[in-house]
């Protein structure tokens, strides 16, 4: 355990956190563990954007006539800058954990993937979509909630 950070897991490869005799790979590791904490960072400027750009949303919609109603298309442009902010969350969660753990978390990466494509779902014209497209959305919805439940129903080892 010596070389390892404190708090570091065993239970997995901790590929990054790991010290390794080659100071040439030490180094390297250490540069990709510096280039994911600017990625965390980055990714906070990505959700405080996507806040203000729901902000401005909701502002834009508001505000043209009828002042203070928003029809059907209207809350499905909302709900989509919503749903931006909550995936870029999600993502955001991602790279933290990555960065504590050095062990990517499958059930939360699936949870993301599902959630941007719900997002997909929602601000989806089925007026213009060819249905070939149309179906495989549908393939992709039930292959990533198969692969959900399965990783789920999974017993903790």
């Amino acid at each position: 355990m010596e070389g390892m950070r404190p708090g570091a897991a065993k239970a997995h490869d901790n590929h990054l956190g790991d010290r390794v005799d080659d100071p040439l790979i030490d180094r390297l590791h250490w540069v990709i563990r510096q280039a994911i904490r600017v990625l965390a960072v980055l990714m906070v400027a990505v959700i405080l954007w996507t806040v203000a750009d729901v902000v401005l949303v909701l502002y834009e919609k508001l505000s043209d006539p009828p002042f203070l109603l928003l029809d059907l298309n209207d809350i499905f442009v909302v709900f989509a800058a919503f749903l931006a902010v909550l995936i870029a969350i999600e993502i955001f969660v991602n790279i933290t954990l990555y960065l504590r753990d050095d062990v990517i978390h499958v059930k939360l990466v699936i949870a993301t993937a599902l959630m941007a494509i719900a997002r997909k779902v929602i601000v989806l014209d089925l007026a213009t979509l060819a249905p070939m497209y149309l179906f495989a959305i549908g393939v992709i919805v039930l292959a990533l909630g198969v692969t959900y439940w399965l990783v789920s129903a999974r017993p903790d080892e």
